[in-house]
């Protein structure tokens, strides 16, 4: 998945379960359980990025609002 397929937390969360539930597959080969295991990387560390934005936004706000 390139850089700019930036997919929204849904989407890639849905996606990681989605290949979560195909490696469990026995009969999948290992170049595909490979590539799925990249792709997973990716959305993890998209989701990871994702949600630490998203802290650091919640934080500023209640920043905001307690100094007033």
């Amino acid at each position: 998945m390139a850089e700019k397929e930036r997919l929204s937390f849904e989407k890639a969360l849905s996606r990681l379960e989605t290949i979560v539930e195909k490696l469990d597959d026995e009969n999948l080969s290992l170049e595909e359980s490979i590539e799925l295991y990249e792709e997973g990387i990716v959305l993890s560390k998209q989701c990871s990025q994702t949600l630490e934005e998203a802290e650091l936004r919640i934080e500023k706000v209640n920043e905001e609002h307690t100094q007033t």
